[in-house]
């Protein structure tokens, strides 16, 4: 998200990006493996577990969730997407 725009341009989203502290409502930056490797993704999570978070990543579909484990930038299995 950084560096895309310019170079005052702020992003316009907050991440939390502390695994330890995610808490329902943050905002993450998660990942996709597979083709869609190496694209950073925006969700909100809607619940943290001790091993894994469910993200919210379509604001136009809010009832589709996505599993990511639980690190600094969730990694989300393609077969998932």
């Amino acid at each position: 998200m950084q560096g895309m725009g310019e170079a005052s341009e702020a992003c316009p989203f907050e991440f939390n990006f502390d695994e330890k502290t995610f808490k329902a409502g943050d905002t993450v930056s998660y990942r996709v493996n597979g083709s869609l490797e190496g694209f950073p993704f925006v969700g909100t999570l809607v619940e943290v577990h001790e091993d894994h978070v469910v993200i919210a990543g379509d604001p136009q579909e809010p009832e589709k969730r996505y599993r990511g484990t639980r690190e600094s930038r969730p990694l989300v299995d393609y077969t998932e997407i």
